[in-house]
C-alpha cells in the first residue's frame, strides 16, 4: 500500500478546501486518529495485516476487463477495473476493513457508519463480523426501502441498523446522524465514514485505504496495453471515494484526463439532481470546506437521484481542489443516461453495474470521446442491490 505524499498539508487542507468545522467534542478524538493512522500507515505489521486480509478475504488484486462488444459498439478502448468482484460486491471494503484494524489498535469497543445505497454498511458489517466489533449502521429511511436487499444482508451479519426519518430520509441525513452518535460517544466507538468526506483525517484516510484501486489498475493497464497509459481514466463521484481510489494513481500525468461523473438526475434545477461539483458552491458540510449545493440562503438543498450512493449534496474535498487546479474534470449524467448504462453493460458483456457506475457507461454512450481514446473504468459495484429500482423504472414486470 503506498501513500501520498501530497495534500492535504498538516491543518487538513487541500488548498482552500477540507479542514475541520466540528463540535469541540470531536477534536481530541480526530487528532488521535490523526495521529494513528500517522503512525498504522508506516507500521509493517499494520500493513502486512491489511495486505493478507486484502488477499484472502477482500480477493485482491481485483482484475481488469476489456469491454470488447462494447469498446465495438462505441469506438474506444474501454477497459474495466472490477472493483464489483471485491468481496461485498463493491469498493467500499478496502476503507472498511482498514478502519475496523484501525479502530482495533485503538481499543475502539464500537463501530458506527451511515450508508445510502448500502454497500458501506454492509461492507462495514462485514467486516465487523469478522472482527468481532459491534456495529451500527444509520440509513435514511428512503434508502431501506430502495435497498431493502442490503439492509436484509447487514441484519444478517449482526449489524443494527438504524432508520432516519429526518429531511430528506437519505445519506446526508445518515451522515448526520452518525456524526450525532459519534459525538456522544467518542470515546469508546469509532465512526467508520463511508467516503472522502467530513472533517480532517477522514478525507486522506479514506483515500490511503482506496487508493489501492489505481495503485492496481495503472501496472494492470500498463501490461495489458504493452506499456501505456489509459487516454482517460473515469468514475462515478458521490462523495467520492472510488474516483478518488482510482484518480491518485494517474494525478498529474500529462496526457491523461481524469474524469468524474456526477448524478444528474432528473433535471437541472435544484432538488432534481447530485451535481455538486458542476452546479454547487463552496460551503461547509458535514465538518469540511468542499463544493455543496444550497439554496440562496445558503441552506444545505434537497437531492435527487436514482442512484442511493450518489444521493448526496456534497463531494469530498480532495475533488474540489482538483477541480479547481484543473487536474481533473467533472461531468455528470442523468438517472436515463444510468439507465441506459446499467441496459448496455448488462447486456453487450454479462457484467451487472450498480447504478452509481452505470453513470460513467451512461455518460460515455452519450458523450463521444474521440474514436480510439483508451478509457480506464472504475466499475466500483455489482448491480444486484438495484435491480427493484431498474425494474420499477423500466417497468419491466
Amino acid at each position: 500500500m503506498t501513500i501520498a505524499t501530497t495534500l492535504p498539508d498538516a491543518r487538513g487542507r487541500f488548498g482552500t478546501y477540507g479542514g475541520r468545522y466540528v463540535p469541540e467534542v470531536l477534536i481530541p478524538a480526530l487528532d488521535e486518529l490523526a495521529e494513528a493512522w500517522a503512525e498504522l500507515r508506516a507500521d509493517a505489521g499494520f500493513r502486512a495485516e491489511l495486505a493478507r486480509l486484502s488477499e484472502t478475504f477482500v480477493g485482491r488484486p481485483t482484475p481488469m476487463t476489456r469491454a470488447d462488444r462494447l469498446s465495438a459498439r462505441l469506438g474506444y478502448e474501454i477497459w474495466l477495473k472490477r472493483e464489483d468482484l471485491a468481496h461485498t460486491g463493491a469498493h467500499k471494503i478496502n476503507n472498511a476493513l482498514g478502519q475496523a484494524l484501525l479502530a482495533k489498535r485503538l481499543g475502539k469497543e464500537r463501530i458506527i457508519a451511515e450508508t445510502g445505497a448500502g454497500m458501506h454498511g454492509v461492507a462495514t458489517a462485514t467486516a465487523c463480523a469478522l472482527l468481532g466489533l459491534p456495529c451500527v449502521v444509520y440509513m435514511g429511511e428512503e434508502d431501506t426501502r430502495r435497498q431493502a436487499p442490503n439492509v436484509s444482508r447487514m441484519e444478517l451479519l449482526g449489524a443494527e441498523v438504524v432508520p432516519v426519518t429526518a429531511g430528506s430520509r437519505t445519506l446526508k441525513e445518515a451522515v448526520n446522524e452518525a456524526l450525532r452518535d459519534w459525538a456522544a460517544s467518542v470515546r469508546t466507538t469509532h465512526y467508520i465514514i463511508g467516503s472522502v468526506v467530513g472533517p480532517h483525517p477522514f478525507p486522506v484516510l479514506v483515500r490511503d485505504l482506496q487508493r489501492v484501486i489505481g495503485d492496481e489498475a495503472r501496472p494492470q493497464f500498463s501490461g495489458a496495453t504493452g506499456g501505456a497509459d489509459p487516454d482517460v481514466v473515469t468514475a462515478c463521484v458521490g462523495g467520492g471515494s472510488n474516483a478518488i481510489g482510482m484518480f491518485t494513481a494517474f494525478v498529474g500525468t500529462p496526457g491523461i484526463r481524469l474524469i468524474g461523473v456526477e448524478a444528474g438526475g432528473r433535471g437541472s434545477r435544484l432538488g432534481e439532481h447530485c451535481s455538486s461539483l458542476t452546479q454547487g458552491h463552496p460551503g461547509i458540510l458535514h465538518g469540511a470546506m468542499s463544493y455543496l449545493l444550497q439554496d440562496d440562503d445558503g441552506q444545505v438543498a434537497r437531492t435527487h437521484s436514482i442512484s442511493a450512493g450518489l444521493d448526496y449534496p456534497g463531494v469530498g474535498p480532495e475533488h474540489a481542489y482538483l477541480r479547481d487546479a484543473g487536474l481533473a474534470e467533472y461531468v455528470s449524467a442523468s438517472d436515463e443516461d444510468a439507465l441506459d448504462g446499467f441496459q448496455a453493460l448488462s447486456g453487450s458483456e454479462g457484467i451487472i453495474p450498480a447504478l452509481e457506475p452505470a453513470h460513467v457507461i451512461g455518460w460515455l454512450l452519450h458523450r463521444p470521446l474521440e474514436p480510439g481514446t483508451s478509457v480506464l473504468v472504475c466499475l466500483s459495484g455489482r448491480g444486484d442491490k438495484d435491480l427493484d429500482t431498474v425494474r420499477a423504472s423500466l417497468r419491466i414486470s
